[in-house]
């Protein structure tokens, strides 16, 4: 990928193809291939491609596992979830997705182990959307797509020191990944109720543990009336229950 940025679309291309070649069910190569070629035959070459080809190129998407999950996601922002529609069988996964240019992306995958497919789910965010398909015999995949007999499985030890799994075919910054899709989360435009909670749950995750403490006494003591975080003074009472004048305190 470097050596394509590097304007070097000719050592690039035989990088990717090497590459290939030793996994050849990892679409990623096919597409970086077809992108060096196009930028070494010229725009002509890409003109000959479909809108739908090109729209194909531009999406990425990625896997990871967990002990009980195989998880793909798909880069695609501002979509509708009513314009996705994924469908699960137990060695093939297809997604349909209307992008709001009004072209479709379709992506299909014939999965290496099998999945149960009434425990797939998927869910569509601001940013991407997420495929989650149930790994019934928990095994560790190799990758992701395979044709033909699978490889004897490996079951999946869990390694408690890495804190988000990644594909096997090349190593992810899960702490930037989560860390960008938080920042974007923070500046999520919210009103009415779920202001209110964001707003609170910014204070109490900023708090230090005796804030949070003090808080947690107030709130529960006073029947979640008074959120307070003066710990000289809730520390010394109870803290009685502090409704508005117009409001009466019931107990069910």
């Amino acid at each position: 990928m470097c050596e394509y940025h590097e304007k070097d679309s000719a050592s690039a291309l035989v990088t990717f193809a090497e590459g290939q070649n030793l996994d050849s069910a990892d679409t990623n190569f096919a597409i970086w291939i077809k992108r060096c070629q196009v930028t070494q035959n010229g725009p002509e070459s890409e003109g000959n491609q479909s809108a739908s080809q090109r729209t194909q190129l531009k999406i990425k998407y990625d896997w990871r596992q967990t002990e009980s999950q195989v998880i793909i996601t798909v880069m695609i922002k501002n979509i509708q979830k009513n314009n996705v529609n994924v469908e699960f069988s137990e060695k093939d996964m297809s997604a349909l997705v209307k992008l709001p240019s009004g072209e479709d992306y379709n992506l299909r995958l014939k999965l290496l182990h099998p999945v149960d497919p009434e425990q797939g789910t998927f869910k569509v965010l601001s940013t991407m959307s997420e495929i989650k398909m149930k790994n019934p015999d928990a095994v560790r995949s190799v990758k992701l797509e395979g044709h033909g007999d699978a490889p004897t499985p490996k079951q999946i030890t869990v390694d408690v020191k890495k804190l988000y799994p990644s594909s096997p075919h090349y190593t992810r910054n899960w702490d930037k990944l989560v860390g960008e899709i938080r920042e974007e989360e923070k500046n999520e435009k919210l009103e009415g109720d779920a202001a209110l909670n964001k707003l609170f749950q910014q204070i109490y995750s900023d708090s230090s543990d005796e804030a949070k403490r003090t808080m947690n006494k107030s709130f529960m003591q006073s029947g979640g009336t008074v959120l307070s975080k003066n710990c000289s003074d809730v520390i010394k009472r109870k803290v009685e229950i502090n409704l508005p004048d117009d409001m009466e305190w019931k107990q069910y």
